[in-house]
């Protein structure tokens, strides 16, 4: 069984808010061959994943492989995809987790850790736990 799989391209499109149109332009391809993508009909080159990934905001891992249930599982939990953290301990977020989140530039996260279990979680702050983390930053600049 292969573990390459496009049928989430849809899904990727709708949740950045474009149409097949717009995405198309953004590709330099037809509303066509991004709709026999979808269709699952053709597979996008590897050039056009590798743009599709950059607007998506994900790796091209992510966009064609299968990991199994990635998706949506309707009780309001999600599977956003792999992120890596880079050489100042940062990381990026995936687009499809900053939309369904409302997560922008300057929000507070709050991370949370438990060794026990090897996890982490990250919880957005809004409000006046927002505006202290703002203060405490502003501190430490």
């Amino acid at each position: 069984m292969s573990s390459v799989d496009f049928s989430r391209l849809k899904r990727f499109r709708t949740q950045s808010g474009m149409t097949q149109e717009e995405l198309a332009e953004k590709l330099g391809v037809s509303r066509q061959a991004v709709a026999k993508w979808e269709r699952g009909e053709s597979v996008p080159d590897i050039d056009c994943c590798m743009k599709l990934a950059e607007i998506y905001g994900v790796t091209v891992d992510i966009l064609v492989r299968s990991f199994g249930k990635q998706e949506h599982t309707g009780d309001g939990k999600h599977i956003f995809g792999l992120s890596r953290v880079n050489s100042k301990g940062q990381v990026t977020l995936p687009a499809s987790c900053r939309k369904v989140f409302d997560i922008k530039p300057g929000d507070t996260i709050l991370v949370l850790g438990d060794e026990n279990k090897g996890g982490i979680a990250m919880v957005k702050i809004g409000g006046f736990m927002d505006d202290l983390g703002k203060l405490i930053h502003k501190d430490k600049e």
